[in-house]
């Protein structure tokens, strides 16, 4: 697998560089945003890592104008900034993970190998998706409801996916996490349902009929609503 691996401190890139190597992956190397930006545009790549602060421009500029071309190859942010805002930055940009600083070289290795396979999965999954009213298009990310188009983002695009895929089942807030990011679910962090809160007001908020269900205590649902 090849990987480009965007980040301006010296030691980081070659830590780094030498433990990707080790674990058969080819590495190149941009030390400042546009460079990556650069890069990303002109060659394929399986994996995108990129640390959120770098010269020139940064980890959410360079990603969002990666998507803006049309760019579709996973991208994991590595940042030393905490907080659910921060969070939800990196990923309204377009990036598919997240890393905080700092991390066990292992796993990186894990999200690495999940977001990649997750990559291979998603090229199989059917191009149109339904359920009710709502209508994916796999192939331009466009969505609509009702014969009304809807702009999500990329990990609204992302969840409303799983919840289609997982029609009529309960999910939990652990397996959002895992499925739809990649991550282990921390119960300090309020992603989950900050996206939720997102999705609704999109999906269902303008509607009379309401899909995206709470299961308090047990996670969410998407299911028509049964007329008394």
């Amino acid at each position: 697998m090849k990987l480009l691996l965007v980040e301006d401190e010296v030691k980081a890139v070659e830590a780094l560089r030498k433990g990707l190597m080790e674990n058969h992956f080819k590495v190149d190397i941009a030390y400042d945003g546009e460079s990556g930006l650069a890069l990303a545009n002109s060659h394929s790549y399986d994996l995108i890592i990129s640390d959120v602060i770098v010269p020139k421009l940064n980890g959410f500029e360079m990603v969002r104008k990666i998507r803006q071309n049309a760019n579709t190859t996973p991208i994991l942010l590595l940042t030393a900034l905490l907080g659910t805002d921060n969070t939800v930055e990196g990923l309204d940009c377009g990036a598919d993970d997240y890393l905080t600083k700092p991390f066990e070289f292992k796993e990186l290795i894990a999200r690495i190998k999940a977001l990649t396979r997750r990559s291979q999965v998603a090229k199989k999954t059917p191009t149109n998706l339904r359920f009710a009213d709502v209508a994916m298009d796999m192939d331009t990310k466009s969505v609509t409801r009702g014969g009304q188009k809807v702009e999500l983002t990329p990990k609204e695009f992302a969840l409303l996916n799983y919840f289609i895929v997982n029609q009529g089942r309960v999910v939990s807030k652990v397996e959002i996490a895992e499925k739809v990011w990649d991550i282990d679910f921390d119960i300090s962090t309020n992603v989950v349902e900050v996206y939720i809160n997102y999705l609704r007001n999109k999906i269902d908020k303008p509607f009379s009929q309401k899909l995206i269900h709470t299961m308090f205590g047990v996670g969410y649902i998407l299911k028509e609503e049964t007329q008394s």
